[in-house]
């Protein structure tokens, strides 16, 4: 497994922007990819964007055109610009890696691994 550790989350206002981080231990063979997930206590957890080994992105519908997940390998870091924040998006957010292929905007598995999370607050 691979430790993930996230940073940038914070508490910003409804139409602004925040950029998280996530830096890997390792570098990531080909064939992993990589994602977002948030999780609001007492809900379900539901998966934000993932990246695949050859960088394509898929998002989920609630942050499609607002959200952008990319990746630096060199770096070994993955990386969730969010923009025009709304309320809604107040949330712990988790960085994922996983081998294999996304489903949809969903990078997890059996032997997926996570970060500690870090929390996004949006105010109206």
């Amino acid at each position: 497994q691979v430790q993930l550790v996230e940073s940038g989350g914070g508490s910003v206002q409804a139409g602004g922007s925040l950029r998280l981080s996530c830096e890997a231990s390792r570098t990531l063979s080909f064939g992993y990819c990589m994602g977002w997930f948030r999780q609001i206590p007492g809900q379900a957890r539901e998966a934000v964007a993932a990246i695949d080994t050859d960088g394509v992105r898929t998002y989920s519908d609630s942050v499609k055109g607002r959200f952008t997940i990319s990746k630096d390998n060199a770096k070994n870091s993955l990386y969730l610009q969010m923009d025009r924040l709304k309320p809604e998006d107040s949330a712990m957010h988790y960085c994922a890696a996983a081998f294999g292929m996304p489903n949809g905007a969903s990078c997890e598995g059996a032997s997926a691994s996570w970060g500690q999370g870090t929390q996004v607050t949006v105010s109206s």
